[in-house]
């Protein structure tokens, strides 16, 4: 699976930011697909995580402002951010979780996909 994120940039804070992630290449299935961030000197962090069913989770700093969602027809994820702070200021990266093939899916299997991630800078 191949991830190829858009939509990073620079925007003052209270600005908005729409991050895209469409997901190319052939899995049986893929379970989750996510965003995650990177700032210097931290651990990369989940931001949100969206499931084939819809259901979500986001880190808690980022809750009631960002929304994630799913086109599960396209393969693709995007996270919408609102209100946006200084401290988001990070490297966001688009993840997916899958089952690469009936085996895999079977044995219980699942496989993780990055991508190259992209430069988001809150200015205050």
């Amino acid at each position: 699976v191949q991830l190829q994120a858009s939509g990073g940039g620079w925007v003052q804070t209270g600005g908005s930011l729409r991050l895209s992630c469409a997901a190319s290449g052939s899995v049986l299935r893929i379970i989750t697909m996510g965003w995650y961030r990177q700032s210097p000197g931290n651990q990369r962090e989940l931001v949100a995580v969206i499931t084939t069913a819809g259901g979500t989770d986001y880190a808690d700093s980022v809750k009631g402002r960002f929304t994630i969602s799913r086109d599960n027809a396209k393969n693709t994820v995007e996270l919408q951010m609102n209100s946006l702070k200084p401290e988001d200021t990070a490297v966001y990266y688009c993840n997916v979780v899958a089952n690469e093939d009936i085996k895999s899916w079977k044995d219980g299997r699942t496989t993780t996909y990055w991508g190259k991630g992209t430069q988001v800078t809150v200015s205050s």
